[in-house]
This record gives C-alpha cells, sequence and structure tokens, in this order.
C-alpha cells in the first residue's frame, strides 16, 4: 500500500520540495497552505493521481480537522505528518506588536497542537510519524527575534515531549532545525549581500541551504531508515551549530 504523507506550508520554499521529494518516492502528497493558487503551481509537478490538495489555516482547528479527513477519505489513511507551516515576525520586545506575537505563536505553535491531536488516530493505526521543522532559532536565542525564538523553541521541546508519550505506541516524533535557507521566506535576508556575506562566514560550509537539502532529511526520518530514531532534533546547518559561537582564530 502506497504511504501517505500531509505537509502543512508546502506553498513553497522547504514545504514545496518536501512535498517533491515525497511523490519523487512514491508517497501519496496531501498539499496544504493557506494559498491555494501557490499549492496548486506546486501541484503542478506532481503525480495527479497521488496529490491532494486541501487549503486551510493551521491555526483553524475547523480547518485541520477538514484537513485530516479529507486526506484520510482520499488516500484511506495517514502514515507521516510533516509540520511545516510558520511565519516569522521579527523584532526586539519593544516593537514585535501584540498581534503579530500571537500569529506566530498561533500558526508556529499552536497549529502543531492542533494537526497532532486531529491526526494522532489515524497516525495510531499506521504506527506512523510525526516530523516538525523548527529551526537553529528554536536551539538558541537570536538578536531582535524573541518571537520567532520563543514559537521554534517550544516546537523543539514540543517534539521532545510528543516523542516520549507516543514512543512506546510506535509513532515517532522529530524535528529538523535548519540554518538560513533560501526560500521566499527569506528573500529579504537573500537579497542583503552584507547579510547573506555574514551568514556565509558563520556558517563553516559558506553557503545558506537549499530547500531541497532540508528535504532529504525530513524523507530520511519519515522513512524505515531512522526507524529507531525518535525525540531528535536534528540541525540541518551546514556546521553552525557545531561552533561555541567565538569568532574565527585560525587566520
Amino acid at each position: 500500500m502506497t504511504n501517505t504523507v500531509i505537509i502543512t506550508g508546502s506553498g513553497s520554499g522547504i514545504g514545496a520540495a518536501t512535498a517533491r521529494r515525497f511523490s519523487s518516492d512514491g508517497w501519496n502528497v496531501t498539499l496544504n497552505g493557506r494559498t491555494r493558487a501557490k499549492l496548486e503551481k506546486v501541484a503542478e509537478d506532481l503525480n495527479p493521481d497521488r496529490t491532494l490538495i486541501v487549503d486551510g489555516d493551521v491555526s483553524n482547528a475547523n480547518d485541520v480537522s477538514r484537513l485530516i479527513s479529507e486526506t484520510v477519505k482520499r488516500f484511506g489513511g495517514l502514515d507521516t505528518l510533516v509540520n511545516n507551516a510558520g511565519v516569522g515576525k521579527m523584532g526586539p520586545l519593544d516593537k514585535l506588536s501584540r498581534e503579530d506575537w500571537n500569529a506566530v505563536l498561533d500558526i508556529n505553535v499552536t497549529g502543531l497542537y492542533n494537526t497532532c491531536t486531529e491526526a494522532l488516530e489515524h497516525l495510531r493505526a499506521s504506527r506512523g510519524c510525526i516530523i516538525n521543522v523548527s529551526s537553529v532559532s528554536g536551539l538558541g536565542g537570536d538578536w531582535g527575534m524573541f518571537g520567532y525564538n520563543t514559537s521554534k523553541g517550544a516546537v523543539s521541546n514540543f517534539t521532545r515531549a510528543l516523542a516520549l508519550d507516543l514512543g512506546r505506541e510506535g509513532i515517532r516524533v522529530n524535528a529538523v532545525a535548519p540554518t538560513f535557507t533560501l526560500t521566499e521566506m527569506t528573500k529579504g535576508m537573500k537579497d542583503n549581500s552584507e547579510l547573506l556575506k555574514r551568514f556565509k562566514a558563520r556558517i563553516p560550509m559558506g553557503r545558506p541551504a537549499q530547500p531541497e537539502e532540508i528535504a532529504s532529511v525530513i524523507a530520511f526520518l519519515a522513512g524505515p531508515d531512522a526507524g529507531f530514531v525518535n525525540g531528535v532534533v536534528m540541525p540541518v546547518d551546514g556546521g553552525l551549530s557545531a561552533s561555541n559561537g567565538q569568532p574565527d582564530l585560525s587566520g
């Protein structure tokens, strides 16, 4: 039987690359996001017989209920849930508005609660897995990004705690923690040559990640080769987190 995956936030970037990877690996793929036109564009690259579009907002419980039910109705079950939907709102404490704070937590954190609780019975039936997209910003702090850091820190510990609760049921829960990745969300950073230069200087591999490189790790975590991997928040960061933060003194 063909495996089935739901990928939230799959209209662009890491989500779209992940959808293409799973589809090329022969999976049924449900695309989810708030903008249907973007999902339809991604779907053009996928096998139409194994692709479903369910637009909606993961912070809305009714939208999530529809996402899960339509996926199970179309494909007969659910094997993997990839929680990729996320937003980033920047600013220090006295600059980030309450509206932006709520938006970040509603989508980045409450969205995970909504999708995981709604998908749980189906993942129990398949002994499936959950893969969350955290960030290196969920492993340590950034200047001027306390709201995003808070949300991604929650994603990382949500992953660990859920892995403990669900592991004995055969449901694995893991996360990836990318660094700066060339996506629509980071376009402003990519177009800032000075900022890009500073990122390249900090990342040991000397470049940002491509969305496909994150997608490949997500695919690994969903596959049988990761059958005993549970509760891991895996940095996919070109070696960034290997540093203790001190400057390069090698010459």
